[in-house]
């Protein structure tokens, strides 16, 4: 399982009769019923897209940055917009740019570069555009603690306004203008804003017509707020479905390349296919220090030059997508070669590349259940990126620990600092404490799913009518069902072993299935396993053929089997603690020597090379099917161990696994002197 606790949602089989007729699939109202929205009326209201606009007068300081902009356009002033080098940011600077130089201004644009520079401004960037003639930065997706910077800025005479969306410290940067939905004053009402929909709100304050910006520039607010994983409600769900409508009809020259070059069908576009193929390699020009490729993009007007850069882009990512392994790969080792992973994950490479570490944060966090972060060293420093879990709150918890940085920003789910090579050790030490500390009160993260269904309501109708609730993403994910009493009837490893592919059955039905990123160890089941899946289902269309496949988010053993291994999980460990047991007990614990039969031909006939690797539940059930024999974690658990006390195996207790090594040069043993069963034979007999 990937998700300890599974929260398996409701509805009303009333409330869904009253969809009838609504227009909306059973599959589709039972979605919306299990969210709330029990009514065809309330339904209606969550599935909107024409949500009013906010006014940007509802912002602090929105008047002041206006007044400045129009004076350095009015008196010819050359501006800059200086963004940050992920999609949201470069979105936001694109449609900065061109909205300040259609109305005339001298525009120019900036994205540091992230190696080279790392996050957010910089005095030698803010020299570079004074030395260029800049007398006035802009701002977007960053800024909001720039306080040395701001201050850089006064001294050489350039005038800063920020636009951001970024958690704020207690003191705002001294500048013209900080424009920011997180400041406590902002009487802004509505969805979270991702830093190109705060630039968005600047270009409606300079223009005065918000839904003529929207409709010039709704592509690029649509992208950026995809991707930044803002919550698609309100504003933003207009943002999102506008700029998808936009990009399906007639989209700029740069994305229909880009389209074209990841083999999507501009019909089928959707907030998913952005999120997931569009948005990492729009990211992969800043994450691999040539950020000025998205950028000319999505700005230029020839058709050869876009396609060009579609495929350096996707390029690009490919070369992204190696290092991330190899660095995840590094770090998994090393966590994998422990018993348990700390409260908090803390790790630095010497030769780990910044661009990409932020990924592998967030693969971490997601595998580990635990904030993850990790440092890219050179010299005597160390640029880290981190990623969340659980409900831990990154940036003020780098605030407690501020003094043990050079820098820090973000907010509370990604973040990042600079911290000194010699206090990383203190680091760890405080950050583990903070995150221990928090795990003692908080909520376990629960798997949120929406509901129970039966195989008949996941007809190829019902699944393709599944698009009335897009756009989906944050604050409206994609549906995510549950389905118990399945039988695993095939499954093997594809990708190089990086996923699973699955066939399940159901009495007479059979369902193709994928599990992403996750191979047969990892999901401790194997064929002929009864399991309970969580999964969003999809329409696959192979040679022309459409067909229903489940994409499964976890899979777990069914609740039987569970329960069972709890309750010898549990004995278990009173045994290794040194508990004394009830005759009883001991007698569950005692395996017969046929059990001991069984699990040695298995291990002889399975370990390739002489080992193997195994989940140890996933183990047993399968030694139980080699051997005839009943499938008991607890005696197979007592088996290893007895091998292992006596020399014929090598054993190794890992987080996710059991690592076995076949000793070839082993002599026969008599198991009747292990200690581990004397001791149980002495707790059957009722012996202290």
């Amino acid at each position: 399982m990937k998700y300890g606790i599974w929260n398996v949602g409701r509805y009303d089989p009333a409330a869904l009769r009253q969809f009838d007729g609504s227009g909306l699939t059973p599959l589709t109202a039972a979605v919306l019923c299990s969210r709330g929205f029990d009514t065809p009326q309330k339904a209606a209201l969550a599935l909107s897209t024409d949500c009013p606009l906010t006014e940007p007068s509802q912002f602090p300081d929105m008047a002041r940055a206006t007044a400045r902009i129009r004076q350095a356009i009015s008196g010819g002033e050359r501006m800059a917009v200086y963004g940050d080098y992920d999609v949201d940011g470069i979105t936001a600077t694109c449609l900065l740019t061109e909205f300040l130089r259609a109305q005339g201004a001298d525009c120019l644009w900036y994205i540091p570069g992230r190696i080279e520079e790392g996050y957010g401004l910089n005095e030698p960037a803010i020299r570079q555009l004074g030395a260029q003639g800049v007398t006035l930065i802009i701002t977007v997706d960053c800024g909001i603690t720039a306080d040395a910077e701001a201050r850089a800025c006064r001294a050489l005479g350039i005038d800063l306004i920020i636009t951001d969306h970024h958690e704020c410290k207690n003191e705002l940067p001294q500048a013209v203008a900080v424009i920011d939905p997180q400041r406590r004053d902002c009487r802004y009402d509505g969805a979270q804003l991702a830093g190109v929909g705060v630039a968005f709100k600047l270009a409606s304050a300079l223009s005065g017509d918000q839904e003529s910006v929207l409709r010039d520039y709704c592509d690029l607010v649509c992208l950026g707020t995809i991707a930044d994983v803002m919550p698609l409600a309100g504003e933003n769900r207009r943002f999102a479905a506008e700029g998808i409508a936009a990009m399906k009809a007639s989209p700029r020259l740069g994305l229909r390349a880009l389209i074209k070059e990841c083999g999507c069908d501009t019909k089928q576009l959707s907030a998913g296919t952005i999120g997931y193929l569009l948005a990492p390699r729009i990211n992969a020009a800043g994450r691999m220090g040539r950020v000025e490729l998205a950028v000319e993009l999505f700005m230029t007007s020839d058709p050869a030059q876009a396609s060009a850069l579609a495929e350096t882009l996707c390029q690009l990512n490919r070369q992204r997508q190696e290092i991330e392994a190899q660095i995840y790969a590094d770090a998994a080792a090393r966590l994998e070669a422990t018993k348990e992973a700390p409260p908090a994950i803390v790790m630095a490479g010497e030769q780990w590349y910044q661009g990409v570490v932020g990924i592998v944060a967030s693969r971490l966090a997601e595998d580990y259940a635990r904030p993850v972060f990790l440092i890219c060293l050179d010299g005597d420093k160390g640029k880290a990126s981190s990623r969340s879990y659980g409900g831990f709150h990154l940036f003020s918890s780098l605030e407690k620990l501020s003094e043990l940085l050079e820098s820090f920003g973000g907010h509370d789910l990604a973040a990042g600092f600079t911290i000194r090579r010699d206090r990383i050790a203190a680091f760890n030490d405080a950050i583990c404490a903070l995150a221990a500390d928090y795990r003692k009160t908080c909520t376990p993260p629960a798997l949120q799913i929406d509901c129970e269904i039966t195989p008949d309501l996941l007809s190829q109708s019902n699944v393709e009518r599944l698009d009335q609730l897009e756009p989906c993403g944050a604050a409206c994910p994609r549906p995510v069902f549950f389905m118990r009493g399945l039988t695993v009837d095939r499954l093997s490893e594809i990708g190089g072993c990086k996923h699973l592919r699955l066939r399940l059955r159901r009495g007479r039905t059979y369902f193709n299935a994928i599990f992403f990123s996750t191979n047969q160890l990892r999901a401790g089941i194997a064929e002929n396993d009864t399991v309970e899946i969580a999964f969003s289902p999809q329409i696959n269309e192979f040679r022309g053929t459409r067909t229903v496949q489940l994409s499964l988010t976890d899979i777990r053993p069914d609740d039987q089997t569970r329960s069972r291994h709890r309750t010898e999980q549990s004995l278990y460990e009173r045994f290794l603690h040194g508990d004394p047991l009830s005759p009883q007990e001991a007698a569950a614990f005692l395996p017969p020597r046929s059990d001991f039969v069984g699990v040695w031909k298995y291990l002889v006939a399975h370990c390739t090379d002489g080992r193997l690797i195994e989940d140890c539940a996933c183990l047993s059930r399968e030694i139980a099917r080699f051997s005839g024999t009943a499938d008991s974690l607890l005696r197979t658990q007592i088996c290893l161990d007895v091998f292992s006390e006596r020399g014929l195996i090598d054993l190794q207790h890992r987080r996710r696994s059991v690592h076995i090594a076949l000793n070839a040069g082993a002599n026969k043993v008599d198991l009747e002197q292990s200690e581990i069963l004397i001791r149980l034979n002495h707790f059957k007999a009722g012996e202290s």
